[in-house]
């Protein structure tokens, strides 16, 4: 009966805590949130027509931040329920129920791991589904900031250089686009200048373009030519990895490593996306760390509140350090996205062991 007693109320205490820290991580959320799109939606209120068009490029903004600051928003969800849960003294009954640190903590690390992991399977294929609807060139790799594509054939060769593109529903706009046709002995025969040019399944085509032949002589008109290169085939090519589903980078890594393309950029995202909950919870154990405390009364928030800022600040820079040890292949791809959040998790259980000991 005891032990039935005991389990019965451990589980009430622990749905209390979810539901505290919940409300916290949601409270700063709503906040930062509600200040970057506020930013964002002035910055890109006079680059449309009207202020719908503004709002939904600052919500697609959001989405891109979030995994910037979503650590930022745990930990000090995390010691902003500490604190509330401090200041009412309901900290201290939850000890007098005999929770140790480690148990009263447990339900912040649940609530850490789902919120990573609905961040990683949810949010990010949603935010690269809308942003894929407005591709432009801020989201691709280029060469020399311009768009090259190049086709071989039996017959020609088609070499396209655009300075930005855009999509229209299932094609893709090239704007103004150069475009060379040469012989299979690499002599020029056409050079194509127009100022958009499309993409379609079916090949590209312009209805206004200047068509230089290799006579010297210039037509003006429509213009079209078969291609294999297709819309989602330019853009598997030059899309940067934030801009890939976290569903369809496994397929879109074995396609790159088929075609000799370098993959590591991709691997890092993956691994990035996949311990996202690790790193989750790594933050909420650096907020229960901080929010360890013996007062009761004139609990100094704001001196933990700034350290945990300045902690904040060292742990995206640590985070930064091994993402680039990755990328650069000094580092292998998965140890440079799990290092840095055992490392923190380490050191915070270090830290709230000796303080429970005291």
């Amino acid at each position: 009966m005891y032990t039935f007693i005991t389990m019965f109320r451990n589980k009430i205490l622990n749905r209390f805590l979810l539901r505290r820290f919940f409300s916290g991580v949601g409270l700063v959320l709503l906040v930062v949130c509600g200040i970057i799109f506020a930013v964002t939606f002035v910055e890109r209120l006079p680059a449309n027509d009207n202020a719908i068009g503004a709002l939904y490029e600052s919500w697609i903004r959001l989405l891109e931040y979030m995994p910037m600051f979503l650590p930022l928003a745990v930990f000090m969800g995390t010691l902003l329920t500490a604190y509330k849960l401090t200041k009412s003294s309901e900290g201290i009954i939850i000890s007098s129920a005999g929770l140790s640190p480690y148990q009263s903590a447990r339900p912040f690390l649940i609530g850490a791991f789902a919120i990573g992991a609905f961040a990683t399977m949810v949010v990010n294929p949603y935010s690269v589904r809308i942003s894929s609807e407005n591709i432009t060139t801020d989201k691709l790799q280029l060469v020399d900031d311009q768009i090259w594509l190049r086709e071989n054939s039996s017959d020609k060769f088609i070499t396209l250089n655009a300075k930005n593109l855009h999509k229209q529903n299932d094609d893709l706009v090239f704007v103004d686009a150069t475009i060379y046709v040469q012989t299979p002995d690499f002599k020029l025969s056409q050079r194509i200048d127009a100022d958009q040019v499309t993409l379609s399944n079916s090949g590209f085509y312009t209805d206004n373009a200047t068509i230089w032949n290799n006579n010297g002589t210039a037509t003006h008109g429509e213009w079209k030519v078969q291609t294999l290169l297709t819309p989602q085939t330019v853009l598997d090519r030059y899309l940067q990895p934030d801009q890939i589903s976290f569903w369809n980078l496994p397929a879109f890594i074995q396609k790159m490593h088929s075609i000799g393309a370098p993959t590591r950029g991709y691997f890092v995202q993956f691994w990035t996306l996949l311990f996202l909950p690790l790193t989750m919870i790594s933050m909420a154990t650096l907020g229960v760390a901080f929010s360890q405390t013996k007062q009761r009364r004139n609990y100094s928030f704001g001196i933990k509140f700034s350290l945990g800022i300045i902690t904040c600040f060292a742990v995206y820079f640590l985070i930064n350090m091994f993402n680039a040890l990755g990328a650069t292949g000094t580092l292998p791809p998965i140890l440079s996205i799990i290092a840095p959040p055992l490392i923190i998790i380490a050191g915070a259980g270090i830290f709230i062991n000796s303080f429970d000991a005291i």
